[in-house]
């Protein structure tokens, strides 16, 4: 399927991704059609599978951005491998001005989004640490965050973190094996531009960031939620609970499988779901 490859300025940084017409249309065609915008999630790059996602929806009949977040991939911003949870949502509103965890938040707060499609979300940052770290480890890691303030403070680099580990008791962003399986395998095959490393303060942010707060707020805007029933990155049950704070239009659908598995062994449904909720809410 013909794509381009795109840039925009998002308040002085570049980000940088592609752009798939409607149909798959020539080069410079891009219509009229509804568009759909996309980025990834914690620390992943456009390579990715989002391809296989934006294919899907130009057959559609769907305009589709996708792009590198912030200091990741093909995108500028400093420093390097940091998640700053909002400013990546500013930045789905330039993608939206240059033309979705995240887009539960930009849904809420831009009325330009007309629907919305939320997988394997996150829901809370707060309680997604709990569900992964062992409690006896947390005061450690906040021991971590306030050293890396203090050593930023004197001028010193970021203090890293891996991303995954094969190890799930060894310091890590995502400590489960299927995150370290799923990572290690499409950064090899897909991806190799993609490095195992974020910012301490990415982690600190992560635990900050409270995306469920603004579910009540999507409505009208229609909302469907995608969760995984084996998922243990963003726990399934988190997300549910937090599915029952957002007004109508919504739908909550449960897949089978893990977190990962829409990218891959559940792909076609998962593409399919997202699919035809954009087709009937914005074609």
């Amino acid at each position: 399927m013909t794509r381009r490859d795109i840039e925009f300025n998002a308040e002085g940084t570049t980000l940088r991704g592609w752009f798939y017409p409607a149909g798959g249309a020539g080069q410079g065609a891009a219509g009229t059609a509804p568009a759909v915008v996309m980025a990834h999630g914690f620390s992943a790059v456009k390579e990715m599978y989002l391809d296989k996602f934006a294919e899907v929806f130009a057959g559609a009949g769907l305009n589709v951005v996708v792009f590198d977040n912030r200091c990741f991939g093909a995108s500028d911003g400093e420093p390097r491998q940091e998640i700053d949870p909002w400013a990546q949502v500013r930045d789905y509103r330039h993608a939206i001005t240059y033309s979705g965890g995240h887009v539960m938040v930009v849904a809420a707060i831009d009325r330009r989004v007309k629907a919305v499609v939320s997988q394997v979300p996150l829901a809370s940052g707060h309680d997604n640490l709990r569900a992964l770290v062992r409690s006896d480890f947390i005061a450690g890691l906040r021991e971590q965050f306030d050293a890396d303030r203090l050593a930023r403070f004197h001028g010193e680099p970021p203090a890293m973190v891996p991303v995954v580990d094969e190890d799930p008791l060894a310091p890590s962003a995502l400590p489960t094996p299927d995150s370290w399986q799923w990572f290690t395998e499409t950064g090899k095959n897909l991806a190799p531009a993609w490095r195992n490393e974020v910012t301490l303060r990415s982690v600190e942010m992560f635990t900050e960031y409270e995306p469920a707060s603004y579910l009540p707020y999507i409505s009208p805007t229609p909302l469907l939620m995608l969760v995984a029933f084996g998922d243990h990155l963003v726990p399934a049950e988190l997300a549910t609970a937090a599915f029952g704070h957002a007004h109508e239009p919504k739908q909550l659908i449960v897949l089978p499988g893990g977190h990962f598995d829409a990218y891959v062994a559940g792909f076609a449904a998962a593409s399919g779901l997202a699919r035809d909720w954009f087709v009937q809410h914005l074609a």
